[in-house]
């Protein structure tokens, strides 16, 4: 008689999901992270928009509220989607159509308004999750234009099979225009994902970086200057 038990090659267990939500109430964000540990998800949940930068690369899904105390969740869902393509649910308060429309044309994959269930959520993530479509370009993949590559893991540039040594702002500045071919990447977009500031207005500080990047790169047209509005990737 054949044995029915289960071959070793079928015991394989699915990851679990790693979940990041982005909630500024720390009671709703405590109780939101642990109601999905008890549903099999590895959660985790950061305050600010801007530790939702510096966190999203290590999540599957993202929950995002709309009201957070640092950057508009919009514009959070805006600045992540012009990265990567994790998959984002907005969970908020705020329910009127223009937050939705806004959420999704900024990136978001579903809207969930509160207050909800957790059935509801959960049933939303699995279809989000479901449906996800990674797009080659992974925020670990390496970026190869011509004859400059960009390796995110290692954070190494080369060049001409030459490494080229660039300081820990230099190298997120040039990988955010290398992931954005032949897109214009505003001042302001680059103050919120390079140094995690909302707030404060563009200046010579992005200025001094670019130029930095040109000398270090051994041409101007690496970095195309869109006079005005912000910076995009040539070929030198």
């Amino acid at each position: 008689m054949r044995n029915a038990s289960v071959r070793p090659e079928a015991r394989r267990v699915r990851k679990p999901v790693r979940v990041l939500a982005v909630e500024s109430d720390s009671e709703v964000a405590k109780g939101l992270v642990r109601d999905l540990w008890r549903h099999g998800y590895q959660a985790e949940s950061v305050p600010t928009g801007a530790q939702a930068l510096q966190q999203y690369r290590n999540a599957d899904l993202l929950l995002v509220d709309l009201d957070l105390p640092d950057l508009d969740g919009v514009e959070l869902c805006r600045s992540i989607r012009a990265l990567c393509d994790v998959p984002i649910i907005v969970v908020t308060a705020r329910d009127s159509e223009l937050d939705r429309v806004m959420s999704l044309r900024a990136g978001s994959d579903d809207y969930v308004p509160k207050p909800y269930s957790l059935a509801e959520l959960i049933a939303r993530i699995e279809a989000v999750m479901r449906r996800a479509v990674r797009q080659p370009a992974s925020p670990d993949e390496v970026v190869v234009v011509g004859p400059l590559s960009i390796d995110p893991r290692a954070r190494e540039i080369r060049l001409d099979d030459r490494t080229i040594e660039v300081t820990r702002k230099e190298f997120d500045l040039l990988y955010l225009l290398a992931s954005r071919p032949g897109i214009v990447v505003t001042r302001e977009q680059i103050m919120v994902q390079v140094w995690r500031d909302s707030r404060s207005v563009p200046g010579r500080t992005i200025d001094t970086h670019v130029s930095s990047l040109r000398s270090k790169l051994g041409s101007s047209d690496w970095i195309v200057t869109a006079r005005g509005v912000g910076f995009r990737l040539g070929r030198a």
